[in-house]
């Protein structure tokens, strides 16, 4: 056995060790609960690693795919809304997406003037225009049906079809979006890049938020449809653990494909693009191209990941989705598994997650034995908020661990295997 497999061999022998005793303490609903939990995660970070351990591409908007391909979820698997398809709702969005096609037709007709010979200054001024009377029409429309979807449905609801087919839609749809981000954003340079995903991921969250037509907004959506058998069904246990071997298994296949695919040529010409885009641009290769591409294939999997999330959680909430726990922590999971690693990003979801997940108990454990030992020893009286600063303690144990794991390991604790070509 080799040193790395040795390492490899341990690290995970030790993850274990954590979880059994996570389960010890707190009993196999938690534990179970707290693996799917992680196992989605583990599937949104390995998208993330495909973005940035196999491009390069520098993505903080995870949030916003998250909860795109999370709201596509509850659209395509959510029980059918009767009252909204008896309404005028569905006339009133065909309208409104009607005003939409005609109007980015004009408007793209509008842009391709040039052709006809018309000076670019008019060409660029005559799209602006029709791009922004397209809008006022489509907004006035959609606000239209807005008020009345909201004041005769509530929200529109869903289709009604199985979870699955809602996982596979959110991951197109997060591709989707990546595809329009990375139309903008590629060309940027890392920074600019990580601002402008910022700032996409907020937007999306915010209409989310805000549509209540759409999201039912902070009213929430739920209960929401599993894949396998729920609590009332087969009780906490059994039923959490009948959705993490979907997500296990899950796991598995993407992890396959991945190391199928990174061990191709095609790996080979991605590695060649991250590590020297020069000398791959000389060679012929299309990098803008080839990292669009990486960006849409990494986000369909941040899609579907999290859909499995949401419908675990079996509430959609706009409001939920927070920039720390959705982007930070995944990039922590990254990062401390190792970029570039599919297995590395795998232990890094897991461990990280666990550490996320217990930090609370164990500090307020911890917190509690120190009042307690304080008053007996010393008649020192204890902080009434220690139940608040114990939660706090979260953010302060993650960035311990991971200024730690870049101190002793600063490219990972699996990280990246070189490859030698003979």
């Amino acid at each position: 056995m080799t040193n790395r497999a040795g390492r490899e061999t341990l690290l995970f022998a030790g993850l274990a060790v954590l979880i059994a005793l996570v389960f010890a303490a707190q009993g196999a609903a938690f534990g179970t609960r707290m693996l799917v939990e992680a196992s989605c995660l583990a599937i949104v970070a390995l998208g993330l690693t495909i973005q940035w351990g196999y491009a390069g591409l520098f993505n903080v908007g995870t949030m916003g795919f998250i909860a795109i391909a999370a709201y596509t979820t509850v659209l395509v698997s959510f029980p059918v809304n009767g009252a909204f398809w008896t309404s005028n709702g569905p006339a009133l969005l065909g309208k409104t997406a009607l005003y939409l096609a005609v109007g980015g037709l004009f408007t793209y007709a509008m842009s391709q003037t040039h052709r006809l010979g018309l000076p670019k200054k008019f060409r660029t001024l005559l799209a602006l225009i029709a791009g922004a009377a397209t809008y006022i029409a489509v907004s006035g429309a959609l606000g239209q049906a807005a008020a009345h979807i909201e004041g005769e449905a509530g929200f529109i609801g869903g289709f009604g079809l199985p979870v699955w087919i809602g996982w596979l839609g959110g991951g197109i749809v997060a591709g989707a979006l990546g595809w329009l981000m990375g139309r903008i954003t590629l060309g940027l340079r890392a920074d600019y890049m990580a601002i402008a995903t910022l700032g996409i991921a907020e937007i999306v969250k915010a209409y989310l938020k805000n549509a209540d037509w759409l999201t039912r907004g902070t009213l929430t959506v739920s209960p929401l449809p599993w894949p396998v058998p729920t609590p009332a069904d087969l009780g906490f246990v059994m039923s959490r653990a009948a959705y993490l071997s979907v997500t296990a298994v899950m796991i598995v296949v993407i992890f396959v494909l991945l190391q199928r695919a990174w061990a191709a040529p095609w790996g080979r010409m991605m590695r060649a693009i991250r590590d020297n885009e020069l000398s791959a641009a000389a060679m012929g290769k299309d990098i803008n191209r080839r990292r669009l591409e990486m960006f849409v294939l990494g986000n369909v999997i941040i899609g579907i990941g999290g859909g499995a999330l949401i419908t675990f959680s079996s509430i959609f909430d706009p409001s939920s989705f927070l920039p720390l726990n959705h982007t930070f922590l995944v990039w922590v999971m990254v990062i401390l598994g190792g970029a570039g690693n599919n297995l590395g990003t795998i232990f890094g979801a897991l461990f990280v997650y666990v550490i996320w997940t217990m930090s609370e108990p164990a500090a307020l454990f911890l917190f509690d034995q120190i009042a307690y030992w304080g008053d007996r020893l010393f008649d020192w009286q204890a902080p009434a908020d220690m139940t608040t600063r114990a939660l706090q303690m979260r953010v302060f144990v993650i960035g311990l661990t991971i200024t730690l794991v870049l101190r002793f390991a600063p490219r990972g604790l699996i990280p990246e295997r070189p490859v030698k070509y003979e």
